[in-house]
C-alpha cells in the first residue's frame, strides 16, 4: 500500500486498497499469471505424447482428471503422471501423462491391460482437468512496482471533473475529487478474467512484458 501512495494514490487505506485490487485484476488479465500461490482448476489440451502444458506457473498438483465427452473420467493417481514447473530453472509448467503405474482394482487400468497408460489411450481424452496450486512464491519486485503505478494511474483516470459529478450524482467522490466507489455487480465476477491487450498504462505494460503468458490455454475455472 505504501508503494501505491508513493506512486500517487490517495485516500484512506480502504480506498487505496480498492485501487490496488483493481490494478491487480488488470495485471492478471494482461499477463495471464498468478503472482502469489493460488489454488485453482485449469483445463488444458493433451498432446499426442501425453504432455499437458499448463497456463500458469504450477507449484503442486493434487488431481488430474481426463475430460471426456460424457463428463470427467477417473482421477489419475500420482503414479500415472509427473509434474514439472518453471519454478525450477529450465523447467516447463506441465503434467506429463502416461508415466506408468497400474491399479488392478480399476477396470481398464489393470497391469495386464496396459495400466493407466493403456486406459488413457482407450479414453482418447483430448483435454485434462488439473487441480493444484499455481503462481509465484512471492510477488516479483517489478510486478509489485507495476501494481503500485497502475493503482495510482487508474485512480487518476477515474477522477471525475465537476461537470462529471453533476451529470452523475451517483458517484462517490472524496474531498480531492476522486471517484472511490469500486463495485462489481457482475454475476460472472468469479469467472477467470479474459486476456487483455494492455493494462491501460504503457509504462506498466513495459514493466510486465517479461511476465506475459500468451502461449497456452487459459484457465478453465477457479
Amino acid at each position: 500500500m505504501e508503494q501505491a501512495r508513493e506512486a500517487g494514490a490517495t485516500g484512506s487505506d480502504v480506498e487505496v486498497a480498492a485501487w490496488i485490487s483493481a490494478a491487480t485484476e488488470r495485471i492478471t488479465s494482461y499477463t495471464q499469471q498468478c503472482f502469489e500461490p493460488t489454488v485453482m482448476v485449469v483445463v488444458a489440451d493433451v498432446a499426442p505424447d501425453g504432455l499437458v502444458l499448463l497456463p500458469r506457473r504450477v507449484r503442486t498438483v493434487t488431481a488430474v482428471t481426463p475430460v471426456l465427452d460424457g463428463g470427467d473420467g477417473t482421477s489419475l493417481p500420482p503414479s500415472a503422471y509427473r509434474v514439472t514447473s518453471s519454478d525450477v530453472l529450465g523447467g516447463v509448467d506441465a503434467v506429463h501423462l502416461r508415466w506408468g503405474g497400474y491399479d488392478d482394482l480399476i477396470v481398464g487400468a489393470e497391469s495386464y491391460n496396459g495400466g493407466w497408460r493403456g486406459l488413457f489411450d482407450r479414453w482418447g481424452a483430448e483435454q485434462a482437468k488439473v487441480t493444484g496450486e499455481f503462481g509465484y512464491a512471492t510477488v516479483p519486485v517489478l510486478v509489485a512496482q507495476a501494481c503500485a503505478l497502475l493503482a495510482a494511474h487508474t485512480q487518476g483516470q477515474a477522477a471525475p471533473s465537476d461537470a462529471d459529478t453533476t451529470a452523475a450524482p451517483g458517484l462517490d467522490v472524496d474531498d480531492e475529487g476522486n471517484n472511490v466507489r469500486i463495485e462489481d455487480t457482475d454475476d460472472d465476477a468469479a469467472e477467470p478474467l479474459p486476456p487483455s491487450a494492455s493494462t491501460g498504462s504503457t509504462q506498466v505494460d513495459a514493466l510486465l512484458v517479461g511476465y506475459l503468458n500468451r502461449g497456452h490455454s487459459l484457465i478453465g475455472g477457479i
